[in-house]
């Protein structure tokens, strides 16, 4: 195997992650029902599919088909860490606390964020009294929660984390 074959397949390496990386964050946008960036985001990948496959279809050996599928599969990782790292999304946060007085301190901490919370009384598993505290937040800001709930001395608290797909009406979804 000589340098420029190496080189080439780096290339290829390298293209075919970066279109994965496309790829996997249009499949996501679109399951967010984020579209605008998704139509710029399928033609270029569109573009770059076109030549790769031209390079891949006429080499020889599997060199070639080996870097393309390489490529493809880092590129699903890599998408997979940037949509972690960009957080896309709203989510339903249900935090259940059998303490009242700390329930209710975390719901004026969260409002104080400048999010919409509501709080209340609820029954738990055997009917016994507990709270809720449910506020809906961008996916990014979870850390907000997160970081509240250690301010507050709640560790390993019961939550249920939904996906919201849309909100409509006075809700606020992010911190001031």
């Amino acid at each position: 195997m000589n340098q420029e074959m190496i080189i080439s397949l780096s290339s290829l390496f390298i293209i075919t992650s970066f279109t994965n990386v496309l790829a996997t964050l249009k499949t996501i946008m679109i399951a967010k029902k984020i579209m605008n960036p998704v139509y710029l985001i399928v033609f270029v990948d569109a573009a770059i599919f076109a030549s790769v496959l031209t390079k891949v279809v006429g080499a020889t050996g599997i060199y070639f088909t080996l870097a393309y599928a390489l490529g493809r599969t880092f590129g699903v990782f890599l998408g997979g860490r940037l949509e972690d790292r960009l957080g896309l999304g709203i989510i339903e946060v249900d935090l259940f606390l059998n303490e009242g007085r700390k329930s209710t301190d975390i719901a004026q901490r969260l409002r104080e964020e400048g999010y919409t919370v509501n709080h209340f009384l609820t029954r738990g598993n055997m009917g016994e009294k507990r709270q809720q505290v449910e506020v809906i937040m961008k996916r990014k800001e979870y850390k907000i929660f997160r970081k509240i709930l250690s301010e507050k001395g709640v560790e390993n608290p019961t939550l249920k984390i939904k996906s919201i797909s849309k909100i409509e009406g006075k809700i606020t979804v992010s911190s001031l």
